[in-house]
């Protein structure tokens, strides 16, 4: 069973925000371009509501730097 849990995008949007990210660009479409000092730039491409599964969140965690502590 992996770490991760199934998260709505939301929730780790929020996470990503409080560890660091920073939006540095979103012009008419739903994909954001967040940036991040250590880490550098990450294209978020899902909606609020749309619910993450573990693997995915682990392929996010991979790129990010986030943890399941921070959700």
């Amino acid at each position: 069973m992996s770490q991760w849990p199934a998260t709505k995008a939301r929730l780790v949007k929020k996470a990503l925000f409080s560890i660091g990210w920073k939006k540095l660009r979103q012009e008419g479409t739903s994909h954001m371009i967040l940036q991040h000092p250590k880490h550098g730039l990450y294209v978020w491409a899902f909606h609020d509501s749309v619910e993450i599964g573990p693997r995915m969140m682990k392929r996010i965690a991979d790129k990010t730097g986030l943890t399941p502590e921070d959700l």
